[in-house]
């Protein structure tokens, strides 16, 4: 192979140990070895287990010559963002008060990962309790973007994305709340999913508090990989019921609703008066929508009533302050009221994305205003079945620019962004993410170009409820066809 090993997708390494070419020792020291060779300048990575991660590499070694059934990752090393509760590493959210936080017992997740036969290598950095589009905190400080250095890799997911993008790791499991995983892919020209609602346990993840059980309001686990094929092997991995549900039901995902991109049908969602797009983004995805169009595909603009920031972003940032609000401390939540209460005139002074007061009123609203909320957002989950009848995808972006540079100024409203020249609010970034987030339909971030300043960007394919295989498979055929794909970082 031409390929450096540590840039192979993680299907192509599992190829090469099954048939006897790698061992699992050699790799995972491999990727030891470029872990501590390209992540201090990153800081991507922030706990590296070599040691025990060598050890289990031996053990996975020793079981495949033993003719032991091996599961779908055996012995393929790996890093997990560093929300994920993994024993013998600590969990810190990027808090300092976890820094100490070792946690007895694994997320369902990772535990579901080492069943795989998955070796976790080591943790990849978060924001502050995983709260932002970009990637910092007090316990392990700044990552930076492989494409650029001045510039985030994203957030919460960033350094996941990140450790992928330089090769560091064949495979990360980050979470998405508010673009989490989408955005970093997006900022880094990686793959991500964010999944169907409750497809992946979140039982341990942090945030909330360590030892939470329930099942967190819009948040969601999912994979990130350097192919659309590497997704849904690790999707398939990861997905499934609790312990506990398990006595009651087994996944049973929705077969691919497309086998050929000749053949499917499309909906382009590319503009909204409420948050602009960078032009040559908007200009690449329209192509991209051309080129489909050429090769058979019926392409359409997507008409739905729901296609509006208008509709969507009001409930999203409401639901989204109702399940963020008990993490605050009163004098925020009374910031925030007040915040809420100046909406009209602070509009006429500073940029302000869109339904953001509703962000504020959902940190105070009592449970009855939220069960109103919730029901309206059920309602639209209904109605946007109208829209998949018509397409088996939505295209739109992911992000209004590419990857920003750091900017850690406080408090977060008072940042800005630049799109085609004006001054934008910095939370319009949470704008295109949202109508996959509060119906909970299958989003995967796919990319599919570099700029002509040298950064990446991905378009994001959105699905109906339940059928993330269908936009899995959207994203393989366009790496099939040359339209998509994983390129390398200048070095």
């Amino acid at each position: 192979m031409n390929q450096p090993l540590h840039f192979c997708t993680a299907s192509e390494l599992l190829d090469r140990l099954a048939s006897g070419e790698l061992t699992s020792e050699s790799l995972t020291a491999a990727l030891i070895e470029r872990i501590n060779a390209v992540n201090p300048p990153l800081n991507a990575v922030v706990t590296l287990a070599a040691d025990e991660a060598l050890r289990q590499a031996r053990q996975a070694d020793v079981a495949r010559r033993a003719g032991e059934a091996p599961g779908p990752l055996h012995g393929l090393p790996m890093t997990v963002k560093d929300t994920w509760e993994v024993p013998g590493m600590p969990c810190t959210a990027g808090a300092p008060v976890l820094a100490g936080h070792y946690p007895q017992q694994p997320a369902d997740l990772i535990r579901r990962l080492q069943d795989a036969g998955a070796i976790i290598i080591g943790k990849t950095n978060v924001p502050l309790y995983a709260s932002d589009i970009q990637t910092y905190n007090r316990v392990y400080g700044t990552t930076r973007n492989p494409w650029d250095p001045e510039r985030t890799p994203g957030g919460s997911s960033g350094g996941s994305a990140a450790a992928l993008a330089a090769g560091m790791t064949p495979l990360e499991v980050g979470s998405d709340l508010a673009g989490s995983i989408r955005t970093p892919a997006h900022f880094c020209g990686v793959f991500g999913h964010k999944p169907s609602r409750s497809l992946v346990s979140f039982r341990g993840h942090i945030p909330g508090p360590p030892g939470t059980i329930a099942q967190p309001d819009l948040a969601e686990g999912g994979p990130m990989a350097r192919s659309a094929r590497d997704l849904e092997l690790l999707l398939k991995v990861i997905a499934g019921p609790r312990p506990a549900l398990a006595r009651s039901w087994q996944l049973a995902m929705e077969a691919p609703r497309i086998t050929r991109l000749e053949e499917s049908r499309v909906g382009l969602w590319l503009e909204d008066e409420h948050c602009p797009v960078d032009h040559e983004l908007t200009n690449a995805y329209r192509k991209l929508g051309d080129t489909l169009a050429g090769m058979g595909a019926m392409v359409n603009r997507a008409r739905h009533p729901l296609l509006a920031m208008e509709h969507i972003l009001p409930v999203y940032f409401n639901l989204l302050g109702s399940l963020l609000g008990p993490g605050l401390t009163a004098r925020q939540k009374r910031s925030l009221k007040l915040f809420a209460l100046a909406e009209k005139p602070l509009r006429r002074i500073t940029p302000m994305t869109f339904g953001m007061a509703e962000y504020a009123r959902g940190t105070n609203q009592s449970v009855a205003q939220w069960m109103r909320w919730n029901e309206t957002r059920e309602k639209m989950r209904t109605q946007i079945e109208e829209l998949f009848e018509e397409f088996d995808v939505l295209l739109a972006p992911v992000n209004p620019v590419t990857a920003i540079r750091h900017n850690h100024h406080a408090p977060q409203y008072r940042r800005q962004i630049d799109v085609n020249g004006e001054p934008r609010p910095y939370h319009d970034q949470f704008a295109w993410i949202a109508l996959a987030s509060l119906l909970g339909l299958p989003a995967t971030s796919v990319p599919i170009g570099v700029t002509r300043e040298g950064l990446p960007y991905n378009i994001q394919v959105i699905g109906a409820p339940g059928t993330d295989l269908t936009t899995l498979a959207f994203a393989r055929l366009l790496e099939e066809k040359g339209l998509a794909g994983f390129r390398q970082p200048p070095e």
